[in-house]
C-alpha cells in the first residue's frame, strides 16, 4: 500500500507544471497566436493617437464639416430629386465623408499595428482565427467566466471605468465655466469649444488607460508564461518526440554504421597495403600523390572488423604486412580518411617501398 502511495506521489510531482516552457513550446505556442497580449495597450494607443491627431488637426476637419453641412443646406437640399442628381449626390458625400473620417480611420490602424508589434513583434498565425466547435462548449464557457481571469478582468474594468469617470468630472469641472456660456457663442464657436473638450477629454482617458495597460501587460505576461509551463513529463515526451523514439534511433544508427562499414569495405581493393597485428587489428593504407601528400588510411578495423579487411585484401590480391605496434599506432592515432601522422611516416614509408618492390617483381 505505502509503495501503491509513493508511485502515486511520484506520479503527481512529475506531471505537475513546474518547469518553465522549452523553445520549441514556445515556438508552437506563437505559432497558434497564443501569446502575452493586453489590449488595453492597443485601445490606449489608439485613442492617445487618434485624439491627438484631432487635437492638431480638428480644426482642419471641422472646417471641411462645416462647409458639407453649409453645402447641403445651400445647394443640396434645393437640387430637384431625379435619378441621375440622387446619384451625384450620394457620390459628394460620400467623398466628402471620407476626406473627414479616412484620415482617422488611418490613423487607428497604423496605431492598432504599431500597438501590437510592440507587444508580439511580427506574427501571422491564420490558425488563431480557424473556427473551432470547442469554443462554443457551454461548460467550458461558463469555466471562464466564473474563473479568476474574469474576475480579475472585472475589477480591471471597474477601475478602469472609475478612474476615466473621476478624470472627466474633473475636467468638465474645470471647464463648468465655459461650458455654461456656451448658448452666448455663435455656433462655430460653440462646436469649436466642445471639439476641443472633447479632444482633451479623449486625450486625457486614453493616457490614464496607456498607465492602466502597463500592469495589464505585466500580468498577462506572467499568465501567459503560467499557462506554457510544463510538466518534467511534458519536456521528456518533447524531447522523445524530438529525438524520435529510441528503437527507431538505434535501428537507424545502425543502418548508417552498417552502410558506412560498406563503403569502407568498398575502399579495401583500392589500398596499397593492409597492415596488421595480425588477429585484431587491421589498417589498409593508399597513396595517390593526386589526392593527397602522403599515404591515408581508407580502412580500420579491430576483431571481426579486421579479418573481414584482411579477406577481402586476399580476395583482390592486396599485399598483407604483420607489424603489430604500428598496426595498433595506425588504428588509434588516425580515422578513415586521414593522413598518416608524421611520427609514423618513416615506418610506413619502408612497407610501402617493400610492397612496391614486391609488385615490380611480380610484373616481372
Amino acid at each position: 500500500m505505502q509503495n501503491f502511495k509513493w508511485r502515486l506521489n511520484l506520479q503527481y510531482f512529475a506531471e505537475e507544471k513546474t518547469e518553465k516552457a522549452t523553445p520549441k513550446k514556445r515556438q508552437d505556442t506563437r505559432k497558434k497566436g497564443q501569446v502575452a497580449k493586453s489590449t488595453d495597450v492597443n485601445t490606449a494607443i489608439i485613442l492617445l493617437l487618434v485624439f491627438l491627431f484631432l487635437w492638431m488637426f480638428g480644426g482642419l476637419l471641422g472646417e471641411t464639416l462645416f462647409n458639407l453641412l453649409k453645402h447641403t443646406f445651400q445647394t443640396y437640399l434645393l437640387m430637384d430629386m431625379t435619378e441621375a442628381t440622387v446619384s451625384t449626390l450620394f457620390y459628394e458625400l460620400v467623398m466628402e465623408a471620407a476626406l473627414v473620417l479616412l484620415p482617422i480611420m488611418v490613423i487607428a490602424l497604423i496605431a492598432g499595428v504599431a500597438a501590437s508589434y510592440i507587444q508580439v513583434g511580427v506574427l501571422f498565425a491564420p490558425e488563431a482565427v480557424k473556427m473551432k466547435l470547442s469554443k462554443l462548449d457551454p461548460i467550458k464557457g461558463a469555466k471562464r467566466i466564473f474563473s479568476v481571469r474574469a474576475i480579475v478582468e472585472l475589477l480591471k474594468s471597474l477601475l478602469k471605468i472609475s478612474l476615466a469617470g473621476l478624470v472627466v468630472f474633473v475636467i468638465i469641472w474645470m471647464s463648468l465655466e465655459d461650458v455654461m456660456l456656451l448658448s452666448q457663442k455663435s455656433v462655430s464657436e460653440g462646436f469649436a469649444m466642445i471639439a476641443q473638450l472633447t479632444a482633451l477629454l479623449g486625450i486625457a482617458v486614453a493616457i490614464i488607460l496607456l498607465i492602466l495597460s502597463i500592469p495589464d501587460y505585466l500580468y498577462q505576461k506572467y499568465d501567459h508564461e503560467k499557462q506554457m509551463k510544463m510538466s518534467k513529463k511534458d519536456i521528456k515526451d518533447e524531447h522523445k518526440n524530438m529525438e524520435g523514439d529510441p528503437r527507431i534511433k538505434s535501428k537507424r544508427k545502425q543502418k548508417q554504421m552498417e552502410m558506412a562499414m560498406q563503403r569502407m569495405m568498398q575502399e579495401v581493393p583500392k589500398a596499397d597495403v593492409v597492415i596488421t597485428n595480425p588477429t585484431h587489428f587491421a589498417v589498409a593504407l593508399r597513396y595517390d600523390e593526386e589526392k593527397a601528400d602522403a599515404p591515408f588510411v581508407v580502412a580500420k578495423g579491430v576483431d571481426f572488423v579486421a579479418q573481414k579487411i584482411k579477406g577481402i585484401a586476399a580476395d583482390h590480391e592486396v599485399v598483407t604486412v604483420e607489424n603489430k605496434p604500428l598496426a595498433r599506432a595506425l588504428y588509434h592515432q588516425a580515422d578513415i580518411g586521414d593522413q598518416v601522422p608524421e611520427d609514423l611516416f618513416k615506418a610506413v614509408a619502408e612497407i610501402l617501398a617493400y610492397v612496391y618492390r614486391l609488385k615490380n617483381k611480380q610484373i616481372n
